[in-house]
């Protein structure tokens, strides 16, 4: 649940400074009779997002146990893809996001097409969705029916809404930047986790060689698939179930933060550290760099008509 909350949060939030610069942008211009287009943008993106949801979630019941398992890990891996993708693009083109929505808008409003104005909106949210929609479904599918994780991803949405009209209101104020980062390293975790569950069931569907095909090596009198050293590259990499029971509290901590199984296979395992060597360290340096190329602070007296502008700057340093 908190790690489903966590998600919910910082996929939230983006979307909701993302609706927050474009509704800043279009009052300053003076274009508020146009804002109920924008609306029907973003609500036709929450519905795309929803909509996928429930063809995952209700399509699947029709499908073969190796169907299922085949599209979970295909999904999986689309969603680490996508995951990826938008860690190290808020770090790369976060500066540039106000000036590019402000950009689309300007160009519908001279369009001056009603479908224009729609699209800024829908194609604006939609990525979020779609993202958190398929992130948090591959999360559900590798704890099975947990509906701890929906109630999480809801609170989270909640909190981000609560968040994002707050900071829009100049009510509160948040270090985005910093947020950012330590919920991006989050995500990073929860990816590679992801990552190995989509392995697993690749495995058990046949894709992949493991444990579950005829490539798995055994025990010569028993029969039994190897564990350890021994089990070298298509067995278990290792089984602690006797210790960590693999329905208990501990492994459901364990899993949801950091990805870890009791029981996981060498590619499972390889998968996973893989990931977290190559995206953790570009993760590391894009926040290095990020420090480097951090701007002087304006001043704090910052004139009322400025405080959204500050908010956006701050997200899009992030």
């Amino acid at each position: 649940m908190f790690a489903a909350l966590l998600i919910g949060l910082r996929e939230g939030l983006e979307a909701a400074l993302v609706v927050g610069i474009l509704v800043a942008y279009i009052r300053r211009l003076g274009r508020a009779d146009v804002l109920g287009r924008m609306w029907v943008g973003i609500g036709l993106a929450i519905a795309l997002a929803l909509g996928i949801g429930a063809v995952l979630t209700f399509g699947a019941y029709a499908l073969t146990t190796e169907a299922q398992e085949i599209i979970g890990g295909s999904l999986s891996l689309v969603a680490v893809g996508m995951v990826t993708w938008m860690i190290f693009w808020m770090q790369k083109a976060g500066r540039t996001m106000k000036s590019t929505l402000q950009g689309g808008v300007d160009r519908a409003l001279a369009h001056g097409s009603l479908w224009a104005l729609v699209t800024v909106g829908f194609v604006s949210v939609a990525r979020e969705g779609i993202e958190t929609t398929l992130l948090l479904w591959s999360m559900v599918q590798s704890f099975g029916d947990a509906p701890q994780s929906l109630l999480g991803a809801l609170l989270g949405l909640l909190i981000a809404v609560v968040v994002g009209w707050l900071l829009a209101r100049g009510a509160v104020r948040l270090d985005l930047r910093r947020f950012f980062a330590w919920t991006g390293g989050f995500l990073v975790i929860v990816a590679a986790g992801v990552l190995a569950y989509a392995v697993m069931d690749l495995q058990e569907a046949g894709v992949l060689g493991g444990p579950f095909t005829a490539v798995a090596p055994t025990d010569a009198v028993t029969g039994a698939v190897l564990t350890g050293l021994a089990g070298f590259p298509f067995g278990w990499a290792f089984d602690v179930t006797s210790v960590i029971a693999p329905g208990g509290a501990w492994a459901t901590i364990l899993q949801a933060t950091v990805g870890f199984m009791p029981h996981m296979t060498w590619l499972q395992v390889i998968a996973w550290a893989l990931y977290m060597a190559v995206v953790g360290t570009f993760f590391v340096r894009g926040l290095t760099r990020s420090r480097a190329a951090r701007p002087v602070p304006a001043a704090a007296s910052a004139p009322q008509a400025e405080r959204a502008d500050l908010v956006t700057n701050s997200s899009g340093a992030a």
